[in-house]
């Protein structure tokens, strides 16, 4: 009989209760949301004299945690996910879990909550703070830490730098009454929300800008509900005018535009320099095509928060979408960047053994095919390609600039960039330049100083006889000779020159970088197309491996040619799974209503996706993509198209999971 868990991932310590301590080492290290949940198990075997004792552990988000006896009930289940070795009469004596503990961040008091079970015995539950002394959980740091369990499961339930091995992904909410008590914890925390911090593009989280908004922003949006978040906006905004920004988004996405735009209007009189509510604004006008106002608006934002970089960005936006390709150069160049901060992760020891089981039923569904080596190869220059690494602020300023070269090309996009910023050229020069009139000045500095008297008198002279002459013809003045009118012209060119010297900027370090990168960007996807376009003038078939595909995918992806990425990432899946090109596809599909492609990407998702453990059906860009495709087909229709493609039984109960959630909370498409 094995000490491993059937069907859940586990990592068996070196010394029991290791990955317990080196948690409790990392708590003053978390930042944000923190970690996921970690739950520990002890195991043991035998009876008390010759008794045998393993510890090991396992990552968990989704797991309700409002009580102890919430918690502890998820540590008791465990005990039948054990393997049992029958015998002829009965069960022959094994495994058991004699004790479990687990852990959840609470976010907003910084604090690390635990519950101890014994089997058999008690359940004892208390805080570790950031020193790792022990205190009481009280009734307050319990709703905190429900509400931060909730928002990470939101949050980062499609993050991909937020993916762990031996990450168990449960459903948050799972009952109407559950999504109450949601909204409920999130209105009484509402104000506290900027305590959890914010997306790397805010430097400072704010009522309205932070985690706890962007995860409710994230939950009802996906299923298109956003009604419900604008109810719990609505009573907000009348304790906070800034919640109006949110509010004014719910409408929008509710295609209420008319109350939005009420919204906005009457907040903006109220608080006129408040920025999320001018950025919602601008995001509205840019969607109407009122590019011209949207910039007004912007230079407002700018104005009101100059230290924030998604109110610079959105001036480059409106710069763009009005033409004013130098001036979104600028823009850009002034966006002030942040240092991208990973998300909160702690380093367990190497553990003596890991266990990664497969569900029978996906195992025998045949969706997922196993990697090869050969399929993983790739060219060098694809694999070192810089901008896939970009995060935060340099990811969304990279692509302002993709999307400022899209409009304009290279060549164009280069020569704006020599009229708005210093080149190295012409720095050169002007120093070369600035060093020779240093030295002239030095080598004069002991002339006569009657020439200098006499220079300013005879200008003096000259301005008088200027003064006393205005009404005089043009036949009377002196004419310069053409030797001193050449002198002249050579310079008003120099002058000229110096003053557009003096009119650009310099380029930021990290734009300059930024220009690197979209170049080596631009240098493969240039040669990627004319070797596609050699071989078809030759009939010969190119032929690329399923990572080239996948990469090349990306890289055609982030330089907005959506066409040639589709059909790389095609590609892509004619030569090896990729749960990557897989997603790209999907919302592609999604996005063009093609139902039969939509689900069947959805399928093997789905399958992938519980092969490692992420059993979550909402939220996730599956269950979003199917949802859209209820808003035009409706989820009767998409039942009966999964029923037509004659499923496993273990797979289309998976998918039918989906379509629950959307009956069980009413998503619309729900009843047609």
């Amino acid at each position: 009989m094995s000490e491993l868990f059937k069907d859940i991932p586990e990592f068996v310590e070196t010394d029991i209760g290791e990955s317990l301590g080196a948690r409790t080492e990392t708590l003053a290290s978390f930042r944000e949301l923190g970690p996921p949940d970690l739950c520990h198990v002890v195991k043991s075997y035998g009876s008390r004299t010759t008794q045998k004792d393993i510890g090991s552990y396992h990552y968990v988000s989704g797991a309700e945690a409002s009580s102890s006896a919430s918690l502890a009930a998820y540590l008791n289940s465990l005990q039948f996910h054990i393997e049992e070795t029958p015998a002829w009469f009965g069960k022959l004596p094994g495994w058991r879990v004699r004790h479990g503990t687990y852990c959840c961040f609470n976010a907003f008091s910084r604090v690390d909550v635990r519950v101890e079970v014994r089997i058999p015995g008690g359940v004892d539950a208390y805080v570790v703070d950031l020193r790792g002394e022990r205190h009481e959980a009280t009734p307050e740091i319990w709703q905190e830490t429900y509400l931060s369990a909730l928002l990470r499961a939101i949050r980062y339930a499609d993050d991909a730098s937020y993916r762990l091995a031996g990450y168990r992904k449960l459903d948050p909410i799972t009952t109407v009454e559950g999504e109450v008590r949601f909204l409920k914890a999130a209105e009484e925390l509402f104000f506290n929300g900027w305590q959890l911090g914010s997306d790397p593009e805010v430097q400072v989280a704010t009522v309205v800008s932070n985690h706890l908004t962007a995860g409710i922003i994230k939950y009802f949006s996906d299923s298109f509900r956003l009604e419900r978040a604008a109810n719990l906006f609505e009573k907000m905004y009348g304790r906070d005018p800034e919640v109006a920004a949110l509010l004014s988004q719910s409408y929008i996405g509710m295609n209420e535009e008319i109350k939005a735009v009420q919204v906005m209007n009457a907040a903006l009189k109220q608080v006129p320099t408040s920025y999320p509510m001018l950025l919602t604004q601008v995001d509205f006008l840019l969607s109407k095509g009122k590019a011209e106002w949207a910039r007004q608006v912007a230079q407002q934002a700018v104005n009101s928060a100059p230290s924030e970089f998604t109110t610079w960005a959105k001036l480059a936006e409106a710069h763009i979408a009005l033409g004013e390709f130098d001036k979104a150069l600028l823009a850009l160049n002034s966006c002030p960047m942040f240092t991208f901060n990973e998300r909160d992760l702690h380093r367990m020891p190497t553990p003596r053994h890991s266990h990664l089981p497969t569900k029978k039923f996906i195992a025998d569904s045949g969706l997922i095919d196993e990697e090869s080596a050969r399929d993983n190869e790739a060219d060098v220059a694809l694999l070192r390609l810089p901008a896939p690494g970009l995060r935060g602020t340099f990811a969304k300023a990279y692509e302002l600039l993709t999307l400022l070269v899209s409009k304009i090309g290279w060549d164009e996009l280069l020569k704006t960039r020599s009229l708005v910023f210093v080149m190295e050229e012409e720095y050169r020069a002007h120093r070369t330049g600035a060093s020779v009139d240093v030295r002239a000045e030095k080598e004069n500095g002991h002339a006569d100083e009657d020439a200098s008297i006499r220079g300013l008198t005879s200008l003096r002279a000259s301005e008088d006889a200027n003064a006393d002459g205005e009404g005089e013809g043009d036949g009377d003045r002196i004419e310069k000779p053409p030797a001193a009118q050449a002198d002249e012209e050579s310079l008003t060119v120099e002058s000229y020159e110096g003053s557009a010297f003096a009119n650009k900027r310099l380029c930021d370090r990290w734009l300059d970088n930024l220009f690197l990168v979209l170049y080596e960007d631009l240098r493969v996807y240039t040669i990627w197309r004319a070797e596609v376009s050699h071989f078809q003038l030759q009939h010969m078939s190119y032929r690329k491996t399923g990572t080239e595909w996948e990469i090349l995918g990306e890289l055609a992806l982030r330089l907005h040619h959506k066409d040639e990425a589709k059909d790389a990432f095609q590609r892509c899946l004619e030569t090896k799974f990729s749960a990557r090109a897989l997603l790209r596809l999907l919302e592609m599909y999604a996005a063009e209503g093609d139902l039969q492609r939509t689900l069947s990407a959805a399928i093997k998702l789905t399958a992938y996706h519980h092969r490692w453990y992420m059993e979550s059906a909402y939220p996730s860009a599956i269950a979003h993509a199917i949802f859209t495709l209820g808003l035009t087909h409706g989820l009767s229709k998409i039942e009966y198209t999964l029923l037509s493609m004659n499923l496993p039984e273990g797979i289309f109960t998976l998918m039918r999971s989906y379509l629950n959630y959307g009956k069980t909370f009413d998503v619309e498409g729900a009843d047609y």
